[in-house]
């Protein structure tokens, strides 16, 4: 008797255990999709709430339909710049001077971090230099960057690498030079020498620092774009905005500033994602 009841509870209970070992992986698998869709679900409910205010304020007539254009009519100047084939080429060649011009100020504003952070001569000579440098808005040198190598690409290109320059440094600069008296003590307990102590021990502590300098020189690439394409060029997001302005097209005017924020957007999640294995201990939600 006992052994019937024992065999009807297995019996009864296998199809459980088999059912949760079936749901397991599929379980894990929404798991690990749930914080993603959650992101995604919340970007499109407040891309969705922005358009709905929008929309509102502009059905009130407060604002002239002119200068206070409806959501319709913003993506008809897309739809038009499309129709054109203007868009593509100006995203093109705004992106191309944007990265560049990051590259270039990311890559200099982490070797004078380095230099500034780690040796005397960097401490004494060139952070001084900086520190009076970094306040100066970027905007004012445009015409600078203008008189020095005239109105192509290469003037473009320097006053986005500026401006990208000062957040990377500032903050790879507090990230190497933060880097805890005991890790620096341990190393020199261990034999290491100075290059084996610097990418061993500096470095990698300064990861999450220099990655955070870059994300917010990217945000200036784009904010600078507007400002560097105003002259000398006939294309680019920022010679349209000038364009919109000049021509009163708000329409217009709108939907390319749209367009470089979801352009920044996506750099700033590239960036996020290619430099998470790296600094897994301080990684955060995007």
């Amino acid at each position: 008797m006992t052994s019937s009841l024992q065999t009807t509870a297995v019996s009864i209970r296998s199809p459980r255990a088999g059912t949760t070992a079936d749901e397991r992986p599929r379980r894990i698998r929404l798991a690990r999709l749930g914080p993603r869709w959650r992101t995604a679900g919340g970007t499109a409910a407040g891309i969705g709430l922005a358009a709905l205010v929008w929309s509102v304020v502009a059905a009130t007539g407060i604002f002239p339909r002119q200068l206070f254009p409806t959501v319709a009519q913003i993506l008809r100047a897309g739809q038009t710049l499309w129709a054109d084939d203007l868009l593509i080429s100006d995203v093109a060649a705004s992106l191309r001077r944007a990265l560049f011009g990051l590259a270039v100020g990311a890559v200099a504003g982490v070797v004078a971090a380095i230099v500034t952070a780690n040796t005397r001569t960097g401490r004494g000579l060139l952070q001084p230099v900086l520190r009076l440098l970094a306040p100066v808005p970027t905007i004012g040198m445009v015409p600078l960057a203008i008189l020095w190598f005239g109105i192509g690409e290469n003037s473009k290109i320097l006053v986005i690498a500026l401006g990208v320059f000062v957040p990377v440094w500032i903050s790879s600069h507090s990230g190497f030079a933060g880097t805890p008296a005991d890790y620096l003590q341990a190393a020199r307990c261990l034999g290491a020498g100075r290059w084996q102590t610097l990418m061993r021990v500096i470095v990698p502590e300064a990861v999450p620092d220099v990655v955070a300098g870059v994300r917010v020189g990217a945000a200036m690439a784009f904010v600078l774009i507007v400002v560097s394409e105003m002259t000398g060029t006939t294309a680019g997001i920022g010679y349209r905005i000038y364009q919109a302005q000049l021509f009163s097209q708000a329409d217009r005017l709108i939907f390319c500033l749209l367009v470089l924020g979801v352009l920044g957007a996506v750099c700033d999640l590239l960036i996020a994602a290619s430099t998470a294995p790296i600094q897994r201990w301080a990684r955060e939600v995007n």
